[in-house]
């Protein structure tokens, strides 16, 4: 969710303008998502180098996501929308953490749409503490749950993400994923997200739904499932 603050700056607005814009985009990009049939769907909302900006900012941020939890757990419900937030927690303000533990827990049934949403996350960081909790044999199965728990996945294992993608220009990962996008298709927009639409995720899932993915093996004649995908 790359280009709030450069879409309010293009606008003369304050950040938190470009903020909040982005805020609305999470709403319309999440019913789009789930009427589309993706069945997973990760937003990137605040990296852990996040917090090297400046504290009103991060401030703004904090209480913009706070406000966002509160106002989609209704709906969250009625759409069947399971919510987690993945990351590290013990540095985030205990009223917020008891608004995570509260929507993961009244969202956990849902069934329609996996909405996870990304705060005070890094790869590195979760890569560095599931290394930390190894003991015994390794494998790729285990390493990936261990990477789950790091994040605070409550499903467990963290799932292989199909498609990604990076709005407002930009062309890297940003510490996101790393592990999970190992074979995951990349898709890279000039639209800033609070001017994401729709349609731009239709265009997305329709270039992923060309694209022949062989993992390492060959061609195969089969094209690819738009439906349901783990996307971010």
């Amino acid at each position: 969710m790359d280009g709030n603050g450069r879409w309010a700056t293009a606008r003369d607005l304050p950040r938190i303008a470009g903020h909040r814009a982005g805020a609305v985009a999470v709403s319309r990009t999440v019913e789009a998502a789930r009427e589309l049939g993706v069945g997973a769907l990760t937003l990137y909302a605040f990296s852990s180098d996040n917090w090297k900006r400046p504290p009103e900012e991060v401030s703004g941020l904090m209480q913009l996501f706070g406000a966002y939890l509160q106002a989609e757990k209704t709906r969250c419900i009625k759409h069947g929308i399971r919510l987690e937030v993945i990351g590290r927690r013990d540095r985030l303000d205990r009223p917020l953490v008891e608004a995570i533990d509260e929507v993961e827990r009244a969202t956990g049934s849902g069934s329609a749409l996996h909405l996870r949403i990304a705060v005070d996350y890094s790869a590195r960081d979760c890569i560095l503490r599931a290394a930390g909790a190894l003991e015994g044999p390794l494998s790729t199965e285990r390493f990936t749950r261990l990477l789950g728990e790091a994040m605070h996945a409550s499903a467990g294992a963290a799932p292989d993400v199909d498609l990604l993608i990076r709005t407002g220009g930009e062309k890297r990962l940003s510490d996101f994923l790393l592990w999970e996008s190992a074979y995951a298709e990349l898709v890279f927009s000039e639209r800033m997200w609070p001017d994401f639409e729709r349609v731009d995720l239709e265009a997305a899932l329709g270039e992923f739904a060309r694209r022949e993915r062989r993992f390492g093996g060959l061609p195969s004649q089969k094209a690819n499932s738009v439906a349901p995908i783990q996307a971010v």
